[in-house]
């Protein structure tokens, strides 16, 4: 091939690589993913410049889902995620090269426990990240919390783990005592299951929600007008949403829901569904 052949090939290329960008960028934009494809995007175009592999900050299922989409836009890109243990929520992607002949090193996560007296004190999943995002910690840079009665692993990008165990002194008002721990010493992440058959009026998510999660329709939308409520990882918009088979809703303290099926309607014009929860 000729100089001017190569220049030819690269300038196509680079063109064609522009386009998948805009595509991908107008797809989600004005969603809660628009600035996780951005990211995404630009590190999948490293890659295929460099052949060889990278890293993103840690993702929630969402934007791994994202990933893979992204991962599927671009020719020779394979994707990877680890979140430190198996069955972790939020995990890293690793973007790599088909032709990178190397090994990657992994996924640079580390774990750091912080304890407090369980006697004294009771601390949650957002008592610990708001600390977290106290010390001017991006989300991206942290992976899966594991809130015990005295204590919390906090799984996280490697290079943020001197930073924490420094100056992670408190988390609100309790003091706690930090030190580096084995990510071997997680436990998979094992979810309890259970089958759940209703009879719904419509595929409206208050509906869906309030007989999965056992409540009324009311508080549904309540849960849904305070923000506590997603749908497929997105922001629920309204109660009248409607969902699908396969679909993922997830509440705030209250774990996941998944439609499992949609059985068709009873005499009565009430539709059969199968739902299950994990706890």
């Amino acid at each position: 091939m000729s100089d001017m052949q190569e220049v030819r090939k690269e300038v196509r290329e680079a063109y064609m690589a522009s386009e998948q960008k805009e595509k991908l960028i107008r797809f989600y934009k004005g969603t809660e993913g628009e600035e996780t494809v951005v990211k995404l995007v630009d590190l999948a175009e490293a890659v295929q410049r460099s052949q060889k592999f990278r890293l993103s900050g840690f993702l929630d299922p969402y934007g791994q889902e994202i990933a893979e989409t992204v991962a599927a836009n671009y020719p020779g890109l394979c994707v990877d995620f680890g979140g430190g243990y198996q069955g972790a929520e939020r995990a890293r992607a690793m973007y790599i090269h088909e032709d990178f002949a190397g090994t990657p090193a992994g996924f640079d996560i580390a774990c750091l426990k912080a304890s407090w007296n369980g006697q004294f004190a009771r601390l949650s999943h957002r008592d610990v990240l708001g600390a977290l995002m106290g010390l001017g910690i991006e989300r991206d840079r942290l992976g899966d919390l594991l809130v015990t009665a005295d204590s919390v692993r906090i799984l996280c990008d490697s290079k943020m783990a001197e930073y924490l165990l420094q100056n992670l002194t408190k988390i609100g008002a309790v003091g706690v005592s930090c030190e580096m721990a084995d990510l071997a010493d997680i436990a998979p992440r094992e979810e309890r299951c259970k089958e759940i058959r209703a009879t719904v009026a419509s595929l409206r998510i208050d509906s869906i929600a309030a007989s999965g999660f056992g409540s009324s329709r009311s508080r549904a939308a309540a849960d849904i007008a305070a923000d506590k409520m997603k749908l497929n990882w997105q922001p629920v918009k309204s109660a009248s949403q409607t969902v699908k088979e396969g679909d993922i809703i997830s509440m705030r303290g209250r774990g996941r829901l998944e439609v499992a099926e949609v059985r068709g309607q009873t005499k009565k014009g009430r539709t059969v569904v199968v739902l299950k929860r994990y706890i």
